[in-house]
């Protein structure tokens, strides 16, 4: 896997350090909330669970998966819903956490559909955003961070279920997703 890599964009560590700096803004934001955080799958699966370890106030949590990119490495816009939450949102204060906010088109459906639900509150929590690319109008209120316009996997980020495992973030070697 590492050959597939061309260079490391952020390490283990600087990870580390920003998630519970995360972590302790969240704290403090949501101290006197109901706090729901909502994992889109199967990207924020690491960042997640490293988030939930850093925060100190009572969370629940819940996942929901959805498919706009196939095996292909841009979103096609199509939002399809593969598995919704199984909690009710009224009363939460949502923050929804995902690994990477690109194109927005997906968590734009996301969010205005969580919004029909009547939580209390939505956030959203991304660990790293490309804003160049945006073609929705998304709002990132806990922002890890800003990248370049490259195709990066590690930590939860993937390529055809490929490389979510890797310890920090690289940018994968444009000839592994173009054969």
């Amino acid at each position: 896997m590492k050959n597939d890599i061309e260079r490391i964009l952020l390490s283990k560590e600087e990870i580390d350090a920003k998630v519970a700096e995360l972590g302790r803004q969240i704290s403090r934001d949501y101290a006197d909330k109901n706090l729901l955080l909502v994992g889109v799958l199967k990207g924020s699966v690491v960042f997640m669970s490293d988030l939930l370890r850093q925060i100190t106030v009572p969370a629940a949590i819940d996942f929901m998966s959805v498919s706009s990119y196939g095996a292909g490495t841009q979103s096609s816009g199509v939002v399809k819903i593969i598995k919704d939450l199984d909690i009710p949102l009224e009363n939460y204060d949502l923050l929804i956490v995902e690994d990477i906010l690109d194109s927005g088109l997906t968590l734009h459906y996301i969010m205005e559909m969580m919004q029909s639900r009547n939580p209390r509150s939505i956030r959203l929590c991304t660990l790293l955003n490309k804003p160049e690319r945006r073609r929705a109008p998304v709002t990132v209120d806990y922002e890890g961070f800003q990248i370049p316009d490259e195709f990066v996997v590690g930590y939860g980020l993937d390529y055809a279920e490929k490389y979510r495992n890797l310890p920090y973030i690289g940018i994968l070697k444009p000839e592994i997703y173009s054969k």
